[in-house]
């Protein structure tokens, strides 16, 4: 049973992987190759996006290993005979669940302690490539962007610089703009390689400025030497900074962010409520304590995962060397709370003529009732609280979800196969398609909508899981009372099946 499965799930695997790989190369290729970076960084960016595509191919290359190894057996006449010796259908699924179980557990482990890592790396190399500029070259009658200049020549001579009929476009004036003219040029890198000198000969300088609109200023130059900074600059990566998002982090890290943000909106929530319950007492003119409410979190958040952290931590050592320890994340500014009444003292006894007066002084006071930005603040600090939480688990659950798809995929392949024996390609290639359009668009859709808090996390994420395993673990079941035959089983009677409860009567053998 292993071997059958083993073969088509190394092939399905570099096979989906290679293409993901080449529609990545054919996306970032431009960019990479365009600004004159190292061969070495090309291929590290390369090496860095595998983890991220092997985490999308893997449950793949499961589905399609079972349901080719399989429906070959069953081709073969192999389960047939299988099933007449005597051997159940669960007997013939142990080894290949144990598989499905195991390579589950190392997709987890893949997913949550490589793939952060490795995203974490591969996002810090492309800020440095974002930031670098390109080699430049001038191309002649057309548009060269050198902000904040716009350069075009008629004729660019290769080799020796020089420039014929040049007209550059300077949006660096705030107030104005300006356009050069010149007969001719010539352009050479300043001493420090990086800065561009372009030396024009005989020309004009048309400027004007929006708060003049009545005036033109016209100035006629022999010589004019322009500046440009930075237009070829070095590759540099920052080997200590790491930005850490969502997709950087491991479980354990992105369970403490979902306390923090919690606590985060508890703390904005008693705020807020603290706020109208002290304008409902001013509106009564009833004293209160100045003091305001305290939130029972003053503790440090607690940390999850125990002694698994020792462990991770020594993988990141070796995947993710020199990287800082990761800090909280910056809380929004808190509203300081409005300035309340003195609090009376508890042992005061009060007269008839104290109310009375009270009573009229409290008549005479202006209302302090809590501002409308205080308000605002609490509700965005609440709701940002709210929305980051839920951000954060839904990249937990998304973790677990895409490992166990592995199993589910082990369950509804081998239902299939065992259901449709002579469905042959048409049923591994048509088969997987159909359920990993289900399985990752309702993954995609559920990810949205949990984000935007409209679904809660887990069963937006678990969602296609559940669909997935229900629908294997029925198909099992049917399976195993109703066995095909070598006779049926092929793609028509796949078809019959799906229209059967469309009111098509299946076809007669």
């Amino acid at each position: 049973m292993l071997r059958s499965v083993a073969l088509p799930f190394a092939f399905s695997l570099t096979a989906c992987t290679g293409l993901m790989m080449i529609n990545t190369l054919a996306k970032r290729f431009g960019d990479l190759v365009g600004k004159d970076l190292p061969t070495a960084v090309i291929v590290e960016v390369l090496v860095l996006s595998v983890p991220f595509i092997i985490a999308l191919t893997l449950p793949m290359a499961v589905l399609v290993a079972v349901l080719y190894g399989f429906s070959t057996m069953g081709s073969d006449n192999e389960i047939t005979a299988m099933r007449a010796g005597g051997i159940s259908v669960l007997q013939m699924l142990r080894p290949t669940m144990a598989a499905g179980i195991t390579v589950m557990l190392v997709n987890f482990l893949f997913i949550d302690q490589v793939l952060p890592r490795s995203n974490a790396r591969l996002k810090n190399l492309q800020t440095g490539i974002g930031v670098k500029k390109p080699a430049f070259q001038m191309r002649e009658q057309a548009i060269n962007n050198l902000p904040p200049y716009f350069i075009r020549a008629a004729y660019v001579f290769p080799g020796s610089g020089h420039l014929r009929e040049v007209e550059i476009f300077d949006l660096s004036l705030v107030d104005g703009r300006r356009v050069i003219y010149a007969d001719s040029g010539a352009m050479a890198f300043a001493e420090n390689q990086t800065d561009l000198i372009l030396t024009l000969h005989t020309g004009r300088v048309h400027e004007y400025k929006t708060l003049e609109p009545g005036q033109f200023q016209v100035t006629r130059f022999v010589r004019n030497t322009i500046r440009v900074k930075n237009v070829q600059n070095l590759f540099e990566r920052d080997s200590t900074n790491f930005d850490r998002g969502d997709r950087e982090m491991t479980t354990c890290e992105m369970m403490d962010q979902v306390s923090s943000f919690r606590r985060s909106r508890a703390r904005a929530q008693a705020t807020r409520e603290d706020y109208a319950r002290r304008d409902l007492r001013t509106l009564m003119r009833v004293y209160q304590s100045a003091e305001p409410v305290r939130i029972a979190d003053s503790a440090p958040p607690k940390k999850h995962c125990g002694q698994w952290r020792v462990v991770e931590r020594a993988i990141g050592k070796i995947l993710l060397p020199q990287v800082a320890e990761a800090e909280e994340p910056a809380s929004r500014p808190s509203q300081s709370l409005p300035a309340q009444p003195a609090p009376r003292p508890a042992a005061m006894v009060e007269t008839a003529a104290d109310s009375a007066m009270l009573a009229a002084v409290n008549a005479q006071a202006p209302l302090q009732l809590t501002s409308l930005a205080e308000v605002t603040g609490a509700q965005q600090d609440e709701r940002y609280g709210t929305t980051q939480a839920h951000r954060y688990s839904v990249e937990i659950h998304k973790k677990y979800t895409i490992s166990v798809a592995c199993f589910s995929f082990v369950l509804i392949g081998l239902a299939l196969a065992l259901r449709f024996p002579r469905g042959g390609m048409g049923l591994v290639i048509g088969g997987g398609l159909v359920i990993f359009a289900i399985f990752y668009i309702s993954m995609v859709g559920g990810e949205s909508l949990a984000d935007r808090g409209l679904v809660p996390p887990a069963l937006a994420m678990w969602f296609p899981n559940i669909l997935v395993l229900t629908a294997g673990v029925i198909g099992l079941w049917r399976v195993n009372r109703e066995f095909g035959s070598t006779r049926g089983g092929d793609l028509s009677d796949l078809v019959d099946s799906l229209l059967r409860p469309f009111g098509r009567k299946p076809k007669e053998a």
